[in-house]
């Protein structure tokens, strides 16, 4: 068994660490952000000089976000340690758009049209000169707030107009980027240092915070999962990026979210670090042990992922005053509240819980509860079992989406119109 230091800010890993514990390995977690410590406080070995345990840890993961995050990574690789993390380059794909595009295109993959405001009034003549649908993404800090993220739906981009002059204020650096229609699907593969592994997951997101995928936008809702050996996205995208992950060294999740539609693949943006609740999903899809596949990914072992095959899927489960930040709200409504799930805990996940008198209770301050997955040897098996399980979870004030996986014969039968996933029903 291995010994893992998981170092996070966000307390975005808490089960990732807790199902690493539940394999029988040793370990020991970090929270970075005061008001979060506490968060999965009883699930967990919690420790707060992280540097004093590096000698200890076989294996160390430094979730994205946690402060000096990347340049600590690829200190303690260089220093022979095993490391799941960012590095400077990987998240600089990320945290600057643009430059993520700018890269694309050097690469020579077709991108969507985007352009960077810091001037709220360029902006908006820029919008008027240029009438379309537009998708609104802030930029620096406030990207981290996803309810600030609008996809337009005025064809003269009004509703866009309007959203940048509201945010002038606390919204200083954005980008607009052409909306373009078509079926969203993202990939992630892992990189182990020196290649990709296989297989590749696959999954459809549900960003929308109601069912019917309106509302506003949330991290996520809940997300349909399959595996695949291959993927047009992986080998036309991911794949031309090798190199330079090989040369900056880095071990981790490597995801390219995109629009499919009869025009090919059109690529919107990278995620270089785990996902979530995508990396719930598919640790709760994997036939080995959650740890035991860390090490020998962290390792940089060249091996083939044992999956569980068919479809899966994961539903969050929320609380108020989610996906909004409001203290108040939190306290009345969420905090402390106990979480009674019948019968088994299979497939059920936690977010920002605590074990308290042997019983699960809401904890943190933003209203993550629980993922909730489910899998099949079709999609509507997987919709069955992930969906059986929340009705025998009951929190007070708790809600979820009812629909994760039910537009799938639409949005396949639209791949299939276009040469995708043909080999799928």
């Amino acid at each position: 068994m291995a010994k893992f230091l998981i170092i996070t800010q966000a307390a975005y890993i808490n089960d990732l660490a807790w199902r690493v514990s539940l394999g029988g390995h040793q370990v020991k977690y970090h929270v970075g952000y005061k008001p979060y410590k506490n968060i999965s406080d009883g699930f967990l070995d919690k420790v707060e000089d992280w540097k004093g345990e590096i000698d200890w840890a076989d294996v160390i993961v430094i979730d994205a976000g946690f402060k000096n995050g990347s340049r600590i990574s690829e200190e303690l690789r260089a220093k022979g340690k095993k490391v799941i993390g960012g590095t400077r380059y990987t998240d600089r794909l990320e945290d600057d758009r643009a430059f993520g595009q700018a890269e694309m295109a050097r690469k020579g993959i077709p991108i969507i049209s985007l352009r960077n405001f810091s001037d709220a009034a360029e902006a908006v003549s820029y919008i008027r000169s240029r009438p379309r649908k537009y998708v609104y993404k802030p930029d620096g800090d406030s990207q981290e707030d996803k309810s600030l993220l609008c996809v337009g739906e005025s064809a003269e981009g009004k509703d866009i107009i309007e959203l940048i002059e509201k945010n002038a204020h606390k919204v200083k650096k954005f980008q607009l980027q052409d909306k373009v229609e078509g079926v969203e699907i993202g990939a992630t593969a892992f990189f182990n240092g020196k290649e990709f592994l296989r297989p590749l997951a696959i999954g459809f997101e549900h960003k929308r915070l109601f069912p019917g995928n309106i509302g506003p936008s949330t991290i996520e809702m809940g997300t349909s999962v399959l595996w695949r050996e291959e993927s047009e996205m992986f080998d036309n995208i991911l794949k031309k990026f090798q190199p330079e992950l090989e040369k900056c060294g880095y071990v981790g999740c490597f995801d390219i979210n995109c629009i499919i539609n009869a025009e090919g693949i059109q690529p919107l943006e990278f995620t270089p670090r785990f996902g979530y609740p995508m990396m719930g999903i598919i640790q709760d899809s994997l036939d080995m042990d959650t740890g035991d596949f860390l090490y020998r990914f962290a390792s940089g072992e060249s091996f083939h992922i044992k999956t569980r095959p068919g479809f899966h899927i994961g539903v969050r489960i929320v609380m108020p005053p989610y996906p909004y930040h409001c203290k108040k709200v939190f306290e009345e409504y969420s905090r402390g509240k106990i979480i009674r799930i019948e019968g088994s805990k299979e497939g059920i996940h936690i977010e920002d819980v605590n074990l308290v008198n042997n019983e699960w209770v809401v904890s943190g301050e933003v209203g993550g509860a629980l993922l909730v997955c489910g899998s099949g040897r079709t999609m509507a098996a997987a919709i069955e079992q992930a969906y059986g399980r929340i009705s025998r979870i009951v929190i007070p004030n708790m809600y979820y989406r009812n629909d994760i996986g039910a537009g799938w014969s639409k949005e396949i039968k639209k791949l299939h119109e276009w040469g995708y996933l043909l080999d799928l029903d």
